[in-house]
């Protein structure tokens, strides 16, 4: 009889840890799938600044690449 009640009993601390984790692991999905568009624009500036600075100073390719082709001069 001992035996029969232990099948039947459900541990209630892993269930919930296994959903916790579950739940984690859908939630850093989410976050991975939303810094996407992030990922590619920063891949996209890294590219444009190396091209740009084979040409002139860093600061004048960043400013480029960040749409501000002017460079200010400082008075």
């Amino acid at each position: 009889m001992d035996t029969t009640k232990n099948k039947i009993d459900f541990d209630w601390a892993k269930t919930l840890t296994v959903f916790a984790l579950l739940l984690c692991a859908f939630c850093l999905a989410l976050v991975v799938l939303t810094l996407r568009p992030i990922a590619k624009w920063a891949d996209y500036q890294s590219t444009c600044v190396e091209q740009e600075s084979a040409k002139a100073p860093i600061s004048w390719a960043v400013r480029k690449c960040n749409g501000r082709s002017k460079v200010y001069q400082v008075k």
